[in-house]
């Protein structure tokens, strides 16, 4: 394990085209007791990577309050693949794809290291649009429907 390593030091092997990407270095605070990355850090990225993901499309927070709706995740998948170690560097990738338009929506997330260009992680997140007063499903507005709908990619 190089320390400091390079966040360009391979070409990465995405999944799909295009990923939204998010560059994670791992610290001190991701190892666990196995001196890995601990499986709930690898939560957490996923999430910062989705949420920027939906800022740089033009949805964030503020968006969400101001609609009283939210992309929650009613059901996540995680497929731990290999592990990373301290001082690594990792790129998040993700992507929207699926949006039905009315309730749900689905994102998938890879997760490469950056020193070989070999796969962590795949994940997949089901969503469900919510009213944020309620915390009750309800149809997306159409803010959603037109910017989460034309970034999705469609996959087999």
């Amino acid at each position: 394990m190089s320390h400091h390593e390079s966040f360009s030091s391979r070409p990465a092997s995405w999944d799909h085209p295009s990923p939204y990407l998010h560059e994670v270095r791992v610290g001190p605070d991701h190892i666990d007791g196995l001196q890995h990355v601990n499986n709930a850090v690898f939560v957490s990225w996923c999430q910062d990577a989705g949420w920027a993901h939906s800022q740089q499309l033009g949805l964030g927070l503020d968006d969400y309050q101001r609609l009283d709706r939210a992309m929650a995740i009613r059901h996540g998948e995680y497929d731990y693949i290999q592990s990373a170690y301290l001082d690594q560097a990792l790129l998040v990738g993700t992507w929207l794809t699926a949006n039905d338009g009315r309730l749900s929506m689905e994102r998938r997330f890879q997760v490469i290291r950056a020193c070989d260009g070999v796969t962590v992680l795949r994940a997949r997140w089901q969503l469900v649009c919510i009213e944020i007063s309620s915390g009750r499903p309800k149809r997306m507005p159409a803010e959603f429907k037109d910017i989460y709908g034309s970034a999705v990619m469609a996959i087999d």
